[in-house]
């Protein structure tokens, strides 16, 4: 996610200067004597493997995570297109590859979008960035796993970009080389790695509108806790947005920081956020924080089944 973008919501810019503070430990929960402490949750198999196809993403090159990505595309059943660019940035040249693999068929197309790269940190380490973005990935592709085989309207094409992390190049070279005439709506996942609260854009331009419909209808039908961001930060979805798609960004939170970040961006100066609180995502993207021990199995498992929800939602609406 590109972190620089969110910094430009005035009411965050205080509150992201502090982002290199440490939380506040928490308080011990006290349990009255002759009280069992409560056991701790059963591991779930599924979840545990979800948990391993994103700590692959652990690597030391973005060229590295490209082989993972095609490894995983691969063993979900689909063959995988690589498409390269020249992209970079600050003046550096760089190829970029996107991945690229489609479901059914039909005369238009309908997105399911996130992106693998991970940040370049500012002391020069690569960030791990399974929160940002390699968690995003895994439940794209598992809804894609979801998808197949499903009689669908639409064809869905599904793109896994490179280099957002550098100015959503990425993106930017798929709509330079293929258009978006065929392009019926764009869905696309940045930071979903724990919790399950789903959060989601609603300033995506006036063509999205039927995009707020479907994933409120969807958070209604699945019981689903949502929160829809009047003001939400950018991810590759700018670039779909500023070319007329019908476009949704989500990702998942705990329902408190999606809470928090809602405030921070649509609160104004007196959103009420208790001075130099930072939100637990915040504290973790772009940072040696994003690691594994903020990824939760369960949440991807929620991610790709939200995802193909919304995209069979979106197939039976859209024409």
């Amino acid at each position: 996610m590109k972190i620089n973008h969110w910094a430009a919501a005035s009411t965050l810019a205080s509150t992201l200067a502090l982002a290199v503070m440490a939380a506040a430990p928490a308080t011990a929960q006290h349990v009255p004597d002759g009280v069992p402490a409560a056991a701790p949750a059963a591991a779930d198999p599924a979840h545990d493997a979800l948990r391993a196809r994103v700590a692959a993403y652990i690597q030391p090159t973005n060229a590295a995570r490209l082989q993972v990505v095609l490894t995983q595309v691969r063993e979900a059943g689909f063959e995988p297109t690589v498409e390269t660019f020249e992209g970079g940035g600050r003046g550096q040249p760089m190829q970029g590859s996107n991945v690229v693999f489609t479901i059914g068929d039909g005369d238009k197309e309908i997105l399911l979008t996130a992106h693998y790269d991970s940040a370049v940190l500012r002391d020069g380490a690569f960030s791990q960035g399974v929160v940002d973005n390699a968690a995003s990935v895994v439940g794209v592709i598992e809804a894609a796993k979801a998808l197949k085989g499903k009689a669908l309207n639409h064809r869905i094409r599904v793109i896994l970009f490179d280099q957002e992390e550098l100015g959503l190049i990425g993106a930017r070279k798929w709509i330079e080389a293929h258009g978006v005439a065929n392009v019926a709506a764009i869905v696309n996942s940045d930071v979903a790695a724990f919790g399950t609260t789903l959060m989601y854009g609603q300033n995506n331009g006036p063509q999205s509108l039927g995009m707020t419909r479907a994933v409120k209808e969807v958070c209604a039908e699945r019981a689903l806790q949502c929160v829809g961001f009047g003001v939400y930060p950018p991810s590759d979805d700018r670039v779909f947005t500023a070319a007329g798609v019908p476009t949704l960004s989500v990702g998942f939170q705990d329902e408190v920081g999606a809470h928090q970040m809602w405030l921070a961006f649509n609160g104004g100066q007196d959103n009420g956020l208790r001075e130099g609180l930072v939100p637990r995502v915040f504290r973790q993207i772009h940072s040696h924080e994003d690691t594994m021990d903020n990824v939760e199995g369960a949440t991807i498992a929620l991610s790709s089944a939200t995802y193909a929800a919304l995209i069979e939602k979106l197939d039976g609406q859209l024409r």
